[in-house]
């Protein structure tokens, strides 16, 4: 019997160890360590080239400028995508420990289980023995109450133990969603940056067929950017106005920009680069359903209101679909979500007059906007508030300062300057 108290007191030194988290190899620790240096220094690049884009774009047009764009901006996005990966690959490895340290809970739990059953069995033959039986089987009677009161007190252990054991567990798979969560975030934005990368690589095709058409002359150059008519004939062969393309022409969406600045001070080229980046400029609004892709209630309640108000089918209206990653719901081509929309129904009904005003229609949309962004600083009009007002747009401005978000606040800023340079030569 001594035997038996002895490997349950070591099953039970076992299991009230402290629970802790697996540790890692000193190779992950060092790995892990020369990573987050790496990230620490991509990032710090990232700054440097931002601020070399801010500063290029204030310069005058000219070839060496228009190049310096291009390079930096393919630049930023490069280093912005290995920051990410770094990231992502970071989360994978927290999530693989977290998984490891969950198996290693439910085997704790189940030794735990096992040593528990073992003392409730034993506890139920000293309660089935009688006390001759008992008595005549050791021959101490103090001896027995002993053995009793330690079967007692080492089954009280073993089931806090267990209990102590599940929660740790619980908390760890909680963490470990909550990673996978924040990995899949990720993984989505890098598959937006990619996006945005392809899309610089088309504009240096674009610029190396400039270059060969100038011969690398500055004054050649000068003079294909400066011709109106090329340049007029470029902006109209702009993916936005396609034959039977759902998007909005540029020259309307442009007027309707310039309607929005004027109203609220937001610069009508970032305008645009927000309504191109959520939407394309109305071309992609979503081919998703209410019933399917809202979050309920918050979206769905005010979504029926304002379709109702309106006079049109619910089941009927495009909305974004929802991301593997989150709910979607977005409304038009500003793809505001109901609940945000309802917060800018009177001020966007009293710029426009529409009441009440549609988030479907183009200029109730750049009107909303372009609130919107006021609201989050975009009038100050520095590229500095624009990028923080664009995330803003994406993520809340409880996001703002986040780097996860700060490709969005770039890629804009990049559309923006595309657009601004559009309206300076129609302007001319």
């Amino acid at each position: 019997m001594r035997g038996l108290f002895c490997i349950l007191f070591a099953i039970l030194t076992v299991c009230l160890s402290t629970v802790a988290i697996a540790q890692t190899s000193d190779d992950v620790v060092a790995r892990r360590a020369a990573l987050q240096q790496e990230l620490t220094a991509l990032e710090t690049e990232i700054d440097k080239q931002r601020a070399l884009l801010d500063d290029l774009r204030g310069r005058s047009v000219s070839l060496e400028r228009d190049i310096g764009i291009l390079n930096a901006s393919i630049k930023q996005s490069q280093l912005s995508i290995r920051a990410r990966d770094i990231a992502i690959a970071d989360l994978t490895r927290d999530i693989g420990g977290k998984a490891k340290t969950i198996g290693e809970l439910s085997d704790k739990i189940e030794r735990a289980k096992l040593s528990l059953s073992q003392l409730v069995r034993k506890t139920a033959r000293f309660q089935s023995d009688s006390l001759p039986e008992l008595l005549l089987g050791d021959g101490r009677l103090a001896n027995l109450f002993i053995e009793m009161d330690s079967f007692a007190s080492i089954e009280q252990s073993l089931g806090e133990t267990l209990s102590g054991v599940r929660i740790v567990k619980k908390d760890v798979e909680t963490e470990k969603q909550e990673l996978e969560g924040r990995r899949a975030e990720e993984t989505d934005l890098r598959v937006a940056q990619e996006r945005d990368k392809k899309r610089l690589e088309e504009q240096e095709a674009e610029k190396n067929r400039i270059l060969k058409l100038s011969k690398g002359i500055e004054a050649n150059y000068k003079a294909v950017i400066s011709s109106k008519e090329y340049s007029a004939a470029k902006i109209r062969s702009e993916l936005f106005i396609l034959r039977d393309s759902a998007a909005i022409p540029f020259e309307k969406a442009l007027a309707l920009a310039q309607d929005a600045q004027a109203k609220t001070g937001v610069r009508a080229a970032f305008l645009l680069g927000i309504i191109a980046e959520e939407s394309n400029l109305g071309e992609n609004v979503g081919k998703g359903n209410w019933r399917i892709d809202m979050k309920a209630p918050r979206d769905t309640v005010p979504f029926l209101d304002i379709t109702r108000r309106l006079g049109l089918d619910p089941d009927r209206m495009p909305v974004s679909k929802k991301a593997w990653y989150g709910y979607g719901g977005a409304m038009g081509p500003a793809q505001f979500i109901p609940s945000t929309w309802i917060l800018y129904e009177a001020k966007v009904a009293a710029a426009t007059g529409h009441n009440p005003p549609n988030p479907w229609d183009a200029g109730d949309a750049f009107m909303a906007s372009a609130l919107y962004l006021k609201d989050s600083g975009a009038a100050k009009g520095t590229a500095s508030a624009e990028r923080t007002a664009a995330i803003c747009y994406l993520a809340g401005c409880g996001n703002a300062k986040k780097k996860a978000y700060a490709f969005y606040g770039d890629d804009v800023a990049s559309l923006a300057a595309k657009y601004q340079r559009q309206i300076d030569i129609l302007n001319q």
